[in-house]
This record gives structure tokens, C-alpha cells and sequence, in this order.
């Protein structure tokens, strides 16, 4: 998986690369509807230039299938839209017209509606029509909900399992309206928007504050910003030994030693906290 993080205000210069790098994505270079497997209740229209009664609109039948002037039941169902224009301007060809030039487009992908979770209206699934954009397919849920986090995670997987993972500041989208982070949204996405809940983080030691320490969710969590919210380590801390105990999802009790001397130099990676870590200082021996 690859992870993209849209989060900050983007110089002018850095918007073509920006623009660049969404389009690397899978499923993002070219209009979803090119290679798009077409499936039960799409709704697609087909347009034949030679044959002005085959140009109709048709969603897929439960059993893959469409019903057509001249050709009735045509399979359609695991086909792509190149594919399935191929083989009906052949079924024409071969039996109504010496040429046929035909035109296939899925007007709507209600096989692989676009998800949307967590801090909207109306979270669940959208059934696509045309292009979108992430601004477009939130506001479609009703906007973002009382207690909306500043995070929305796109998550994207393209055709052979690849998958990517966006991550977009709700702020620049609705707040500042910065159209650089309007990205488009295709077919089959899921777009998380976090919740805006209060946790906590627990200081012991020697730490300028100690106690429970209450932040929201979606602030930035991480030993550095932590341990200077509670006004830095004391004269007498020991930077080279500080601890992080949390318990995981099994319930198992974890204690991860770092230097924070090295970390707040630079010489170490900053690291993550979570939800009701307890971070630990000793007073040093010497």
C-alpha cells in the first residue's frame, strides 16, 4: 500500500507535482469508465452513429445482461466498456451494416458505488454519475457532521489489488477552498472522515507537567508535540530514558524505550502516541 498525505497548503509550484502524484494512483491516469468492469445495475449508454434506434440508455440486469434493439439479450457483465463496444459494433457488422461505429459509456457505477464513513450526514454508499470530486461526493452525504475531525482518508484500490491511501486536511477542502486538494474520486473509493473526539495521554515523571494529559483526535499525536505541550522535561529528566507504556488490541502490555535527547536533536524519528499511552521520565542518576 501506498499512502499519499494531501494535509498542508500547498505552494504554487507544488501544484502540478501534486496534481502529478494523484494521477500516479491506480484507476486515476484515465476516466474510470475506460476500464471499468461493467457490472449488475451500471446504467450504461450506448450510441451506434449508423443505427439511430440502437443509441439507448440500459442498466445491467441481475443476471449481467442488457436488452438491445436488434440484438436483444447481450451479455455485458465482466466486460469492459472498450471491450463490450467491440464486440457489438462486430454483432452489427455482421448482420445489419457493412460498418459500425458505436460508443459505449457507464453513466452510472452502481457496482462499485463510492463509501463514505465516519464524520458525514449521512455516511454509506453513492452510486457515481460522471466525474466527482472528494468535495462533491461529501457534500452528496450531506456534508461533514458535528464533531468532523480535520482528517479524510481515501482509500483506493485498482483492478489488480494495488491499493493506496490519501490523506486529505478537511480544512483546506471546506474551510480554505483550496481547489488543489478537490481531488478527483472514482468508482469503488472509501472516504473516511475521522471524527473530532477528546483522548488522553498520560505524563508520569519528570516532566515540567505530569498527569492526564486531554488532546482531540485528530492533533497531531507524537512525542515531540506531547512532551512540549506539557512544557518539557525538568532539569533533573534523564533524556536518554524515556518510556512509552501502552496495552494493545489483545490486550498485552507494551513498553517502548526511546532517547529523547537523540529524538528532539534530530538524530533519532519522532515517535508516535496513542490513545491513553503513559509516558514515563526518570530523574537522572548523575
Amino acid at each position: 500500500m501506498r499512502h499519499w498525505y494531501l494535509t498542508g497548503r500547498a505552494p504554487a509550484g507544488l501544484a502540478a507535482l501534486l496534481l502529478l502524484l494523484v494521477g500516479a494512483l491506480p484507476g486515476a491516469a484515465q476516466v474510470p469508465s475506460t476500464n471499468y468492469v461493467i457490472g449488475p445495475k451500471d446504467l450504461l449508454e450506448i450510441k451506434v452513429q449508423e443505427i439511430p434506434e440502437m443509441n439507448v440508455e440500459r442498466r445491467v440486469q441481475d443476471d449481467g445482461a442488457i436488452d438491445l434493439p436488434l440484438l436483444g439479450q447481450v451479455p455485458v457483465s465482466g466486460s469492459s466498456p472498450l471491450d463490450l463496444r467491440d464486440r457489438l459494433a462486430a454483432l452489427l457488422t455482421a448482420k445489419f451494416v457493412n460498418s459500425a461505429y458505436v460508443t459505449v459509456t457507464v453513466k452510472e457505477f452502481a457496482n462499485r458505488p463510492i463509501v463514505l464513513l465516519g464524520g458525514v450526514v449521512r455516511p454509506g454508499s453513492l452510486t457515481v454519475a460522471g466525474r466527482w470530486t472528494l468535495q462533491q461526493a461529501i457534500l452528496s452525504a450531506g456534508g461533514l457532521a458535528p464533531g468532523a475531525g480535520r482528517r479524510i482518508l481515501i482509500l483506493r484500490t485498482a483492478e489488480n489489488g494495488l491499493t493506496d491511501r490519501l490523506e486529505v486536511n478537511a480544512d483546506e477542502l471546506f474551510v480554505r477552498l483550496n481547489p488543489i486538494w478537490n481531488i478527483p474520486i472514482y468508482p469503488g473509493d472509501v472516504v473516511n472522515v475521522g471524527i473530532r473526539q477528546e483522548v488522553t495521554v498520560f505524563f508520569l515523571g519528570e516532566f515540567k507537567t505530569t498527569g492526564a494529559i486531554k488532546v482531540m483526535s485528530d492533533e497531531k499525536l507524537t512525542l515531540l508535540t506531547m512532551v512540549a505541550r506539557v512544557g518539557g522535561l525538568t532539569e533533573r529528566a534523564s533524556k536518554g530514558s524515556v518510556r512509552v507504556k501502552r496495552t494493545d488490541a489483545e490486550g498485552k502490555a507494551i513498553e517502548i524505550k526511546v532517547n529523547y535527547g537523540r529524538i528532539l536533536s534530530g538524530k533519532d524519528p519522532d515517535i508516535p502516541l496513542q490513545p491513553d499511552d503513559v509516558v514515563i521520565a526518570k530523574e537522572s542518576i548523575f
